[in-house]
């Protein structure tokens, strides 16, 4: 099935739906946002334009179609439980953000069609055949490719001229994020900036990790897109000020 097809079959069982609703239940739409607490402001910000969409295509939370969130915080446990949980609440479609995310879903369900956001590279990842035919049950967004890691390294040399190395945190069980730090690794020596890779899991802690890195002058920081920084971003902020680290 190609990406038009998709979208048509999906199209068309929407406009079924509110003829469906009134004499069965209603059709049920799962959120999975891995990397946000339900409390974050980015989280519900997404959400908000979510329903505001939804709400311009006649479809309204509890009135013609049931809306299910799970919220992982940037856990990666408690996301493989939100997505096992969605996958048996009989969904009729999951909304899913982040590579991590979307392979646990993949792994759980080949038949509930899966719409993802936030995925760095989907066809070398395995979740679709191509972007102009995806194939399977998944469709979706991806959000940036591969070099996009070198040229993050280039803006943050435009912004600290004398950087001469750059930690570049990323995620060992992300390919996209790998995919990033290799691009970047590229780039590089064009720069004169020597890159450190620094895993998000490696156990020794953003603050540590960062503090030590920060010794040494013409420093800088690149915080690659993960659950983990992005359920972390405002301290990752802070610490990169209070030891005044040029970061991307």
């Amino acid at each position: 099935m190609n990406r038009r097809e998709f979208v048509t079959l999906l199209g068309g069982a929407a406009a079924a739906w509110p003829l469906a609703a009134g004499a069965q239940q209603l059709r049920r739409v799962g959120v999975l946002i891995p990397s946000h607490s339900q409390t974050d402001r980015e989280g519900q910000t997404s959400i908000t334009a979510f329903l505001d969409t939804f709400q311009k295509l006649g479809w309204t939370d509890g009135r013609n179609v049931r809306i299910e969130y799970r919220w992982g915080a940037g856990d990666a446990e408690r996301t493989k439980a939100a997505a096992n949980e969605l996958v048996h609440s009989a969904a009729d479609v999951i909304v899913v953000a982040s590579t991590p995310a979307l392979a646990e879903l993949h792994r759980l369900t080949s038949t509930i069609p899966l719409v993802f956001v936030q995925v760095g590279d989907p066809v070398d990842t395995g979740f679709v055949a191509s972007l102009a035919r995806p194939g399977g049950n998944i469709t979706g967004f991806q959000s940036f490719e591969p070099a996009m890691g070198g040229k993050w390294l280039g803006v943050l040399k435009e912004a600290a001229p004398n950087l001469t190395r750059a930690a570049v945190r990323f995620g060992s069980d992300s390919g996209p994020t790998i995919a990033f730090l290799h691009a970047a690794e590229v780039v590089a020596p064009s720069l004169g900036v020597a890159v450190t890779a620094i895993d998000v899991l490696d156990g020794s802690g953003m603050e540590r990790s960062v503090a030590a890195f920060a010794v040494k002058p013409d420093s800088g920081l690149v915080v690659l897109p993960h659950r983990y920084t992005v359920a972390n971003r405002g301290s990752i902020i802070i610490l990169a000020a209070r030891h005044r680290l040029p970061a991307i």
